[in-house]
């Protein structure tokens, strides 16, 4: 019996899909024909392929295989520069350590990568920048970015003065830091320049702008679904305890 109910709800789910997104008469009549093989055939064949092509769905899906094996990237990035010693092997490479946190192996293929071109490159430049960052060399990180041309684009150029400001508030020059926040969160997207920002005026005393901060990632993660908060969760997670902190 619970099977059959269950299978019903199925095919009123697959039912519902198909009238919704347009896919036509054909499939209901495979749906409601053939039960649960149908819902199956329509779900490998209709839906599954416009979830590969969701970006939520594949940065879950991404993290997921992460978790599985975190030094699958790693082991085919080697395996590609073994056979090609190419600026774009050594950058993945770079890429590759650097999402394991091993930021100070990062450093050295970065350099190695920018070492063999014959001019510079702001976009790896910008990695070498970070992985100089969180390998504790703030310093340096501030001198590779500053000494960076302008971004080409708008999200390139806010990019790399997210990393800006938190190399400034490491180096202990939260004015400057805040001031680059402050604007950085009108226009960049996701919450990491809102949480950081919070995080920052936390530090400095500023109880009450963190709280209004915090407040607006509040209502903006109830305006998404659980899949495109999870690319961003230990954000929403910190933003959530704080904010229930200050609300005491």
């Amino acid at each position: 019996m619970a099977f059959v109910v269950a299978s019903m709800l199925l095919q009123v789910l697959c039912a519902v899909h198909a009238v919704r997104t347009g896919r036509g008469q054909m499939w209901l009549f495979i749906i409601l024909l053939f039960s649960v093989i149908g819902c199956i055939v329509y779900f490998c064949a209709e839906v599954l392929p416009d979830m590969r092509g969701n970006r939520h769905v594949r940065t879950a899906r991404g993290a997921a295989v992460a978790k599985l094996d975190p030094e699958r990237d790693l082991r085919e990035a080697r395996s590609r520069l073994e056979v090609a010693d190419t600026v774009a092997n050594r950058v993945a490479l770079a890429d590759a350590l650097a999402g394991l946190e091993r930021h100070g192996e990062a450093v050295a293929a970065y350099r190695e990568a920018l070492a063999m071109m014959p001019m510079d490159d702001p976009r790896i430049e910008t990695r070498l920048a970070r992985a100089l960052f969180e390998s504790g060399d703030a310093t340096g990180a501030l001198a590779v970015i500053e000494a960076l041309p302008q971004a080409a684009g708008t999200g390139e150029g806010d990019q790399r003065l997210l990393l800006k400001a938190r190399i400034l508030a490491e180096l202990g020059r939260p004015a400057e830091a805040l001031a680059l926040y402050a604007d950085l969160v009108t226009r960049v997207p996701g919450e990491e320049a809102r949480c950081r920002y919070a995080a920052l005026l936390l530090e400095s005393g500023n109880r009450m702008q963190a709280r209004s901060v915090l407040e607006e990632v509040e209502r903006r993660a109830k305006r998404l679904d659980r899949t495109q908060r999870f690319a961003e969760r230990d954000m929403y997670d910190w933003a959530e305890r704080e904010l229930k902190a200050l609300r005491g």
